[in-house]
């Protein structure tokens, strides 16, 4: 940072900056909470000497909280990939089964913005397909933040949800599914080559919100990559131009999602898992009856409390991810 031209190249330097604030509040996270220990073991020992129980109960009420610190500090240690620092993409698709799986795509989108705004992080509506009756066939969002894509980049895969259908006047129990996939927002430091003659770029009228000139107009962009197929699309901005720009921001998120997991030679089970939403692929299951359960499929932990977690309480599933990679 001292260098005289370390200013001159904005995204290397953003992303210095970046790191160097996570490493400060890491060291200075762990200096005071050796000084904390350090008093509670001071104050422990005269509460000791006094007899003074109701003081030992605060302490530690103290030291629980201070080991809780510890942890959400050690699991940031492990998020070191190359990745894990960028901002990412959510995108959400409905499996089979009509307005059932449209409707728990919507509550899967509303719980990670609900996390995002619990967290203060940005978030955005990159693209949205509205049900036929209600919920969401698709929607692609993007959340800004420190760490976002490290934090969130094991929650791709199958979520499960069994509920009393409210779409079903018999009242009767329904199993849907939807899928989530977490791709990086790769930053200028990345290098995605992207050739013109491997795209098919479609304009088309954009559905939803955004006033008259939105809806009146082919503003709304889609891409493919001929050759890996993928298909990105974008309709927030009233500019077709912007939404160009953004569309081509996500390809190369895919892109280099895509290439990470063919060199991790996870690649094939990916794509297996995305091919079919539905039974047997499933990484979470959310069931509000007969019983009240949320349960990771890969780590086995298990939350009671359903409603919390739809609501953005997921900070227990993602740090349970995270250590399976320790």
């Amino acid at each position: 940072m001292l260098d005289a031209n370390f200013w001159k190249d904005k995204s290397n330097s953003q992303k210095v900056i970046k790191e160097k604030k996570l490493y400060e509040e890491l060291v200075s996270s762990y200096e005071k909470s050796i000084n904390n220990l350090k008093d509670f073991d001071e104050l422990n020992k005269l509460a000791i000497e006094e007899r003074n129980t109701n003081f030992q109960n605060e302490l530690l009420k103290n030291i629980k909280g201070l080991k809780e610190l510890v942890k959400k500090n050690e699991i940031k240690c492990f998020l070191s990939s190359e990745a894990d620092s960028l901002d990412c993409y959510i995108e959400i698709h409905a499996g089979a089964g009509g307005t059932e799986s449209q409707d728990w795509a919507e509550m899967l989108r509303r719980m990670y913005l609900k996390w995002s705004f619990q967290k203060k992080f940005k978030s955005s509506l990159i693209s949205e397909h509205k049900g036929d009756e209600a919920g969401i066939k698709s929607s692609t969002i993007k959340i800004e933040g420190d760490y976002i894509f490290g934090w969130l980049k094991k929650e791709s895969g199958i979520h499960r949800l069994v509920r009393i259908s409210p779409f079903d006047s018999g009242a009767r129990r329904h199993t849907s599914f939807a899928s989530v996939w977490v791709y990086p927002v790769v930053d200028e430091n990345i290098n995605i080559e992207i050739l013109d003659k491997d795209l098919r770029i479609d304009t088309y009228r954009s559905s939803g919100a955004g006033g008259q000139h939105v809806n009146t107009t082919d503003s709304a962009v889609r891409i493919t990559h001929l050759p890996t197929k993928i298909v990105v699309q974008c309709q927030n901005e009233r500019s077709q131009h912007k939404n160009k720009e953004t569309c081509l921001n996500m390809l190369k998120a895919r892109l280099y999602d895509f290439e990470i997991k063919k060199k991790e030679k996870e690649n094939q089970s990916h794509e297996t898992a995305k091919s079919e939403i539905g039974w047997g692929h499933q990484i979470r299951s959310y069931v509000l009856q007969p019983y009240r359960l949320v349960k990771d499929n890969r780590s086995n932990h298990e939350s009671s409390d359903p409603d919390k977690v739809l609501n953005g309480d997921i900070d227990q599933f993602l740090e349970k991810s995270l250590y399976q990679d320790i």
